[in-house]
């Protein structure tokens, strides 16, 4: 037999090793043909009289809502044939407002808001109403938006706190013109956040940088330094279903502790960095909520370091004030300069503000009182500390 070609060898080699690949194989299955993504939802969108509309694509939902700061409730949402739900507010006044969607009771975030509030337990989206354009010097223009004004600066530190045993950080606001290495000496505001944020609420929600730039270019308040410390003594109190809110010994450890940090660590840290007074007439200490609560039981208990005292919407003291300010009487009249509290008419806090303020009428303690129309929000906050800043240090 004769050998068969080089050339046949090879051709055939290759059919075989053909047939037995295509025998082994498997068919493989046609790739599906690409869907087109639905389309990109807008929220939220201000309308041009004020009006926001707030969108959310949720098919399968059954109810959608959406929670804005000052509204008495949530706004219900209509859901569309392509499964968006929608729905718009009445005009509202020029501000930052916080939300968050309720769908079918679960709190949602909006996936197209890039905005979101700081805070290390109840996080929201924020959507800005801006004022009318205009001259944003004139005197209706918003204490709290941005205008041509020269600007101050912030500052973040951070340092180990023996008191509470952690690494943590306070902010620091320096007024236009501050000069480090100049002479002009300033006082300071201590100004506390509330339960459940940081240190930087003031700034990045509560805009206080903002508020002082406009005023002090104004005329309106004196300039001064803004210090923003952590405000947890008891850091465990935010681990919630630990009942940590419901245990009164560790309310009481983050007040103290919150307090030793702040006179022992903070302010001497403050005073050694910064071209401030170190008087008792140059040191202010004011808050909201927890913060608001701290103020009043280090301010009114150190007299001796605090000459200003501001609180708003305080929340976590107990109403038994005798126990909470033990000494307190009418010679604090001679060391205090202000004594500011104030809370919105609809804040499940205002009972108990009214309570203390009756207290002290009894004990013939001077005090200014405020109550203004809203609830327990930065749209309160904002104008309590608008308001605040313009009394102190005159």
């Amino acid at each position: 037999m004769k050998p068969m070609p080089i050339v046949s060898v090879i051709l055939l080699a290759g059919s075989i090793v053909r047939a037995q690949t295509s025998a082994t194989q498997k068919p493989q299955p046609q790739a599906a043909a690409p869907q087109t993504p639905p389309a990109l939802v807008t929220s939220p969108e201000v309308l041009a009289d004020h009006r926001v509309t707030f969108r959310l694509r949720a098919s399968n939902a059954k109810e959608v809502s959406v929670q804005i700061d000052g509204a008495s409730k949530p706004l219900v949402l209509l859901k569309n044939e392509e499964g968006v739900w929608s729905g718009t507010t009445e005009s509202l006044a020029p501000d930052y407002y916080g939300y968050v969607f309720l769908v079918d009771g679960t709190a949602v975030l909006d996936p197209s808001n890039n905005t979101i509030k700081p805070n290390l337990l109840y996080r929201a989206n924020e959507v800005h109403v801006p004022p009318a354009s205009g001259n944003s010097s004139n005197s209706v223009w918003p204490t709290w938006e941005i205008s041509n004004v020269r600007r101050g600066e912030i500052h973040h530190h951070f340092y180990r706190s023996k008191v509470v045993g952690d690494e943590r950080g306070y902010f620091v606001y320096t007024p236009p013109g501050y000069n480090p290495r100049g002479k002009q000496t300033y006082p300071v505001l201590y100004l506390l956040h509330g339960y459940s944020d940081d240190a930087s609420a003031w700034t990045a929600v509560g805009r206080a940088n903002v508020i002082l730039d406009n005023l002090i270019a104004s005329g309106k308040a004196k300039p001064m330094l803004i210090v923003m410390p952590l405000g947890y003594g008891a850091p465990g109190i935010l681990l919630l279903g630990s009942g940590a809110l419901r245990d009164p010994g560790i309310g009481q450890r983050n007040f103290d502790r919150f307090r030793d940090a702040l006179l022992t660590e903070v302010i001497p840290r403050v005073e050694a960095e910064y071209l401030v007074r170190n008087d008792r007439d140059s040191r202010a200490v004011a808050g909201l909520s927890m913060g608001g609560a701290e103020s009043l039981l280090t301010g009114l208990n150190n007299l001796n370091e605090f000459a200003w005292i501001g609180a708003f919407s305080s929340g976590g003291m107990t109403p038994e004030f005798n126990k909470e300010f033990p000494g307190l009487d009418a010679s604090a009249n001679a060391q205090l300069r202000l004594l500011w509290i104030a809370c919105g008419t609809e804040d499940s806090l205002i009972e108990i503000s009214r309570r203390l303020r009756a207290w002290l009428a009894s004990k013939d303690i001077h005090h200014v009182g405020v109550e203004t129309p809203g609830a327990h929000t930065w749209l309160v906050w904002r104008r309590n500390l608008a308001e605040f800043a313009q009394l102190l240090f005159r």
